[in-house]
């Protein structure tokens, strides 16, 4: 009896882990894969070509109103879909796309004094975090995926993993963050012994990693930083222990935003920018700034070189005349 193909998300699915694409990417393009179906009455996308994969990013951007930076998504999801899936690559689409347009706006950054009475309404590790993100200028995910072979005591130093376009970079430990972090991993290190002894102790570890190193997923050396409050049971049917979730610290940075009184849609993300604005102010060159952020292009970077054109440095206000 000939196997069933699988359906179009599954080998999608398939291609992507396969390529070792991040679990949120794989996410997203099914999502949209799954949108642009369902758009098209349910029509196979092999049926279909560059008419309706316009059609449906105009819908977006027109019927939809989405940013640049979503439509940007789900046009790749469709090429990938149509490039690496479907062996259907699709030709060109410039002039039957209506673009969304992308604004220009500056990022937001809070003062070094706004940053520490946000910090002081944050405890324990969600303390902790924060002051990576600003401390380091790690991306939330960034700090929450951190192992313990991450962290360098000794040289001062933070390794990221397969940062945002699958690079690994270093940046720095805050020189106030190591004892506190050390003994944070002390109580990290007494739970994954518990865990342990529990006959679990496992954590999910990339690129079949588990296969290849049969006994590295309960080593020590793996263990999140962050872990989770509980374990959880997998797709597998391993009972792991994740790390922290984001949205744990999202709500935690919001609520020490209105608790220090901070009149700014402050954000985990705004901790980054923050770290990068006050390191251009204190007169680090831009380039480091680059590497620390992990940035591909500096153009990238220099959006927070609005710091050093400060309104009122130059120009005197009529109204202080």
């Amino acid at each position: 009896m000939i196997p069933a193909k699988p359906k179009l998300l599954d080998q999608m699915k398939s291609v992507m882990r396969t390529a070792h694409y991040s679990r949120r990417t794989e996410e997203a393009y099914l999502l949209w894969a799954r949108q642009f179906i369902l758009f098209h009455g349910k029509r196979h996308p092999r049926e279909m070509g560059e008419g309706e994969v316009s059609a449906f990013l105009n819908h977006l951007a027109v019927n939809r109103n989405v940013s640049a930076s979503t439509q940007n998504q789900a046009l790749s999801a469709l090429l990938y879909l149509y490039g690496k899936v479907l062996d259907k690559p699709l030709g060109r689409l410039d002039g039957q796309i209506t673009r969304a347009k992308t604004p220009q706006r500056r990022p937001l950054v809070l003062t070094r004094e706004e940053v520490d009475a946000v910090l002081r309404q944050l405890h324990g590790e969600r303390r902790m975090v924060g002051q990576l993100l600003y401390g380091s200028g790690l991306r939330l995910m960034e700090a929450l995926r951190l192992r313990v072979q991450d962290v360098d005591f000794s040289y001062r130093t933070i390794t990221v993993r397969e940062g945002k376009g699958f690079k690994d970079r270093v940046t720095m430990l805050p020189e106030g963050l190591a004892e506190p972090l050390r003994l944070h991993l002390e109580g990290v290190r007494r739970l994954h012994a518990r865990d342990v002894r529990q006959g679990f102790g496992s954590v999910w570890l990339p690129f079949a990693l588990e296969r290849k190193y049969p006994h590295g997923a309960r080593s020590w050396a793996w263990q999140y930083v962050f872990p989770a409050g509980k374990r959880i049971v997998w797709e597998d049917g391993t009972e792991r222990r994740h790390h922290l979730h984001e949205k744990t610290m999202q709500v935690a940075v919001q609520k020490a935003v209105r608790a220090a009184g901070i009149g700014k849609a402050a954000s985990c993300h705004t901790l980054r920018h923050s770290f990068a604005t006050h390191l251009l102010e204190r007169g680090q060159d831009i380039r480091t700034v680059q590497e620390l952020l992990g940035h591909k292009d500096v153009s990238t970077t220099m959006i927070y070189t609005h710091v050093l054109n400060k309104p009122g440095l130059a120009v005197k206000s009529p109204l202080d005349g």
